[in-house]
């Protein structure tokens, strides 16, 4: 496992994840193990395959903390920024908020969750529909088509 993680600081993800691959048939799965295969798959851009993993790895251990930050690192990249949120939550008060990426992480996942909130001047910027008020209580959906 220690391989694995030095080729995945120096950038060679494939290697890396033989190594876990290779470090699981010796130790066994476990949590960590899966945390790491699923964070090699992550880095190879295999998001579907890190996604998977990493629900695995947190089913034996709901609370390993880089599990829980890569999950949401997978979320975040497939766009999902509100369940990102919620995992990065979770790991920031389980990590006691030590760790400066998972902080960072957590402050992304906000911004990228609030900037997602409708606005109505950036949907009529848009095209698409508009609401628009005719008299005291009566309103009409205008669209670009």
């Amino acid at each position: 496992m220690t391989v694995g993680h030095r080729l995945m600081e120096a950038g060679e993800y494939e290697l890396a994840l033989k190594a876990y691959l290779r470090g699981a048939g010796e130790t066994g799965i476990d949590a960590d193990a899966l945390s790491s295969i699923g964070s090699a798959n992550l880095a190879l851009g295999r998001l579907g395959q890190a996604e998977n993993i990493l629900k695995r790895a947190l089913e034996l251990d709901p609370d390993f903390v880089p599990a829980i930050n890569n999950l949401g690192v997978v979320l975040m990249e497939q766009g999902k920024s509100g369940e990102a949120r919620v995992l990065f939550q979770r790991a920031f008060a389980l990590d006691s908020g030590e760790t400066d990426s998972i902080r960072e992480n957590l402050m992304l996942a906000i911004a990228q969750s609030e900037a997602n909130v409708y606005d109505p001047i950036q949907e009529q910027e848009k095209g698409g529909f508009r609401l628009v008020r005719q008299e005291k209580g009566k309103y009409v959906l205008l669209s670009d088509l």
